[in-house]
């Protein structure tokens, strides 16, 4: 099922919110319990933090692939999950001393590795920060023996902190017809390239509310905004879809 996933930092939500999530794993890795979802969602890996806080992955493939199984086990309604990939933004570089090359290399490595442990569940992430730097990722998952046209969901990184759409667009146009997946892309860049993404998930409203100082009247919370408020995120949601060409978005590809 193609989506829009809201993203929080909440793990709680998946228990009360109804709209499709976006959770990191290093945050249901922080709980003793896990809720039990009332929604679909797909569960981020937290490969930034890993990449900027280690400079690499602390976690091994097989310990990876180990709560992957437990939270789709005790959660339930996970759509997919992100492999433990290598993103390539120059703090990402700096962070590991290692090439964008590099960084393909062992993102394709570590899905070929899960997916042995996870079947389907997981899904490949093409990694890169030139567009060509996609193209050539793309070829080595087919040189590998993976044909991204044929999977369900190809995840597309390194965008996310992007701050022009015509750069996003470009990645997702050289992709197409890939049935890709946005990290964390912005709203105005979705609803201009909604016709080259399949799914995508933004947790931009956090911002939103922070900087806008937005407090709806119904909200009793703690907090001078709504920066953490799920009735506001859900309204963003809202307002970001009515935008979108809802289904070219979901059908592209």
């Amino acid at each position: 099922m193609d989506e829009f996933y809201l993203g929080t930092d909440a793990p709680n939500w998946l228990a009360t919110v109804p709209a499709p999530l976006f959770v990191s794993r290093r945050r249901l890795a922080r709980r003793k319990s896990q809720p039990v979802a009332v929604t679909n969602w797909a569960l981020d890996s937290g490969g930034f933090t890993e990449i900027h806080k280690y400079g690499g992955w602390a976690l091994s493939a097989d310990e990876y692939a180990a709560e992957v199984d437990r939270y789709a086990a005790e959660v339930g309604g996970m759509d997919w999950c992100a492999p433990q990939d290598w993103m390539c933004e120059s703090s990402a570089l700096a962070a590991t001393g290692l090439t964008v090359a590099e960084h393909q290399k062992r993102t394709t490595r570590n899905f070929l590795e899960l997916r042995q442990l996870l079947g389907a569940l997981v899904i490949p992430v093409v990694q890169g920060w030139s567009t060509d730097d996609y193209r050539r990722h793309r070829d080595a998952y087919e040189a590998a023996g993976v044909d991204l046209e044929e999977e369900y969901r190809v995840g597309v990184g390194s965008i996310c902190r992007r701050n022009a759409d015509a750069d996003i667009g470009e990645v997702l146009v050289a992709l197409y017809p890939l049935r890709v997946h946005a990290f964390g892309v912005k709203g105005s860049a979705l609803v201009r390239y909604q016709d080259y993404t399949a799914s995508a998930d933004s947790m931009a409203w956090s911002a939103t509310a922070r900087m806008s100082r937005v407090k709806l009247s119904a909200c009793t919370h703690r907090g001078s905004t709504c920066a953490h408020c799920p009735r506001y995120a859900q309204q963003w949601r809202d307002r970001l879809l009515r935008q979108v060409d809802q289904p070219r978005l979901f059908d592209a590809g």
